[in-house]
Order: structure tokens, then sequence, then C-alpha cells
């Protein structure tokens, strides 16, 4: 038995989760560690909105699984990779959620980047947004 707080999204700390409709690409040191059409943007409370990659969208031989690991109520267990290339500026810098509490669980199976651990992490709209 876990003793684990869960929580629900609601009023008082909302959390969406969106198709995000522009390409996402994630680079350090020259390279790209992620490049997808098929981003979630996860918005929680008053933080910043968080871009969620398909893992098939990451170049997974550039990351490290360490033993870092939290908690968060609302999401749950997140487990971490290192960016090898990024040094210590790059430890930790992914996260994701494998088996995320019911209200986020669309986020299985992507993960997300810390903006200060990586160089960039771009949104680019898509050619046919705004065409007619």
């Amino acid at each position: 038995m876990s003793d684990k707080t869960i929580k629900i999204p609601g009023p008082d700390h909302p959390i969406t989760v969106e198709y995000n409709p522009s390409r996402v690409v994630v680079t350090l040191g020259g390279k790209t560690i992620a490049d997808t059409h098929d981003a979630l943007t996860l918005r929680e409370a008053s933080y910043p909105p968080v871009q969620y990659i398909p893992r098939r969208d990451v170049d997974m031989s550039l990351l490290q699984r360490t033993d870092h690991s939290s908690h968060c109520p609302y999401k749950g267990d997140a487990s971490y990779y290192s960016i090898i290339a990024g040094g210590e500026r790059s430890k930790n810098a992914v996260w994701t959620y494998e088996a995320p509490n019911a209200a986020v669980s669309n986020i299985k199976d992507h993960l997300a980047f810390y903006p200060d651990r990586v160089d960039g992490i771009e949104e680019m709209a898509s050619p046919e947004a705004g065409t007619f």
C-alpha cells in the first residue's frame, strides 16, 4: 500500500493537457534531442506550461536513466534521465511519468525537459496554421 498522497486537479489547482499543433524541437550542444508534431502542453496552476513529447520522438540513445525520482500528488511518480552530452548541466534534465495518475493519464509515454538544462525548447508553427 502506498503512503503517497493523490490529489485531483480542481479549481484550486487546475491542470489541463492539450494537443500542441506546433512542431516542438529540443536541442542541446547542436544536437536535436527531440523533434515532434505530437507534443502535449500541460498547464498546471500558475506554473509555466510544459511540453510533453512522445517517447518515440525523443532520441533515447542520448539519454541515460538516473536513480532520481520525485512525487507530485497531482501527476504521480516521476522518473528522470540525464542528457549525456550535457554533462553536469543536463543531469536529471528529463522527466517522465510512467504510470501517471488518472487525471493526467495522457502524458504516459511522454517526456518533458527542464528549459534551463537544454539549449532550447522551440515551438514552430505548423506550415498549415493560418492558411486557407
